[in-house]
């Protein structure tokens, strides 16, 4: 009998969120590949940042994810960015999720694999990151790019941030990548009717982890200009134990305070449909719902 198939997931963000003709072609690699479905591409101008879903067997994923590092590096001039958004590379992150067949440890060895091909293919450093870590000081995705693409230079100089990958040394115009392995996270946004960034810190500040908040949240406040608006950005790591309806109902809870109002949300590339299971159980008053009453879950068996 055949080894059953494994299957990745590998959320890539890119520094580029303006340029269609630019991003069309740093996603083109995935389409071309075998055994790599593109489920999903996201840009926004603010964050000047876009949000690539792939999915497939993981040694095609590696190599398709090293073609598209290199066109980015190729097309995205770092020292010419700006956007709201934290980054510190052309491509900025590069995360792989065990989706089936296939266990976290198999995930992080990929990543592995992954980052030191990037590497000796681009010539861009590389940290591992989350899962993947090689320091407990690393785990940490905020740490690892905290001073940003401009502060690199430094950063590297450090012993401490000498790249897992590479020498300690930025790539001129892509900068630095960090590539790991975790579990499904769900990338969530918050809108609120004021552009007064300070109050969405303030409650950011009030919901994460760091600040005393939901243990799996990382959260921050950006300005969304284009809109007249600001957002309680975030990522809710491990949606089991914080569920998405908690953290909208605390935000509207907390932005009561500064007399502002939730607009709406969005939940940024692809969320596992269990993630919003509970939401709608919240909302709905539903008695004993579950992924067992939902028709798509038995197709997917």
């Amino acid at each position: 009998m055949s080894e059953a198939r494994k299957i990745v997931e590998c959320v890539v963000n890119y520094s580029e969120g303006r340029d269609m003709d630019k991003i069309e072609k740093i996603v083109d690699p995935y389409r071309q590949a075998e055994n790599v479905k593109l489920l999903n591409y996201e840009a926004d101008k603010d964050y000047n940042r876009v949000v690539v879903t792939i999915m497939g067997e993981p040694e095609a994923v590696k190599n398709s994810v090293v073609e598209s590092v290199g066109i980015a590096a190729e097309l995205i001039d770092m020292t010419k960015h700006e956007g709201q958004h934290s980054r510190m590379g052309a491509t900025d992150v590069v995360p792989f999720i065990p989706i089936k067949n296939m266990s976290m440890a198999e995930a992080v060895e990929l990543a592995k694999e992954t980052a030191k091909a990037i590497n000796e293919a681009h010539d861009i450093p590389v940290f591992l990151y989350e899962k993947a870590a090689s320091t407990p000081a690393r785990e940490n995705l905020a740490k690892v790019r905290k001073g940003q693409f401009e502060g690199m230079p430094e950063k590297l100089q450090d012993p401490e941030w000498h790249p897992d990958f590479g020498k300690n040394e930025i790539h001129p115009t892509a900068g630095v990548t960090a590539v790991g392995a975790r579990m499904p996270l769900v990338a969530y946004n918050i809108d609120l009717d004021t552009q007064n960034v300070e109050i969405a810190n303030k409650i950011a500040r009030a919901i994460r982890h760091s600040g005393g908040g939901f243990r799996y949240i990382k959260a921050g406040g950006v300005e969304i200009k284009e809109r007249g608006i600001t957002q309680v950005t975030m990522n809710i790591t491990d949606y089991t134990k914080t569920s998405v309806y908690r953290v909208f109902e605390t935000v509207k809870m907390e932005a009561k305070r500064y007399g502002v109002n939730v607009l709406g949300s969005e939940v940024v590339g692809l969320v596992p449909m269990e993630a919003l299971i509970d939401s709608a159980a919240y909302y709905l008053g539903l008695y004993g719902f579950s992924m067992d009453k939902v028709i798509e879950t038995s197709l997917m068996e």
